[in-house]
């Protein structure tokens, strides 16, 4: 049996965006995605195709990360739980980078389809560490 490994950009997006808004457990139960770009292309410095919202306990939703596209790999930028994000992607054998910006970003790279799932683990993580702040 031959596997192939899905490394399309847009299709790991694809399937990063099934993944958070199809799971309701744990912290992914406050994401949304949101301002989806179905005409958008891959391009080497990566192109903005969707974000991620997070609904905090008032009600109120923020901008928690951007995804984007390359022609081989898709990237998150986590504008909130940067620190959780970064920690819990490395652990999972996920590359990491810091983007410095005012303020810092996260960049989190996801490249193919079998990672998904461990980048929805670092959502996961980095949802809950906002509602740790929080207490």
């Amino acid at each position: 049996m031959v596997e192939k490994r899905i490394t399309d950009g847009r299709r790991i997006a694809e399937l990063l965006s099934s993944e958070l808004d199809g799971r309701e457990d744990g912290h992914l139960k406050h994401l949304a995605v949101v301002n989806a770009d179905a005409d958008v292309e891959p391009t080497a410095d990566g192109a903005r195709a969707y974000d991620v919202e997070r609904e905090g306990e008032s009600g109120e939703t923020t901008r928690f990360a951007r995804v984007f596209i390359h022609d081989d790999r898709a990237h998150v930028e986590f504008e909130r739980g940067q620190d959780r994000a970064a920690a819990v992607a490395e652990s999972s054998g996920l590359r990491v980078r810091p983007k410095a910006t005012t303020p810092p970003k996260t960049l989190v790279f996801v490249e193919d389809g079998g990672e998904v799932k461990r980048a929805s683990d670092v959502f996961d993580a980095a949802s809950q560490a906002l509602e740790d702040e929080a207490l």
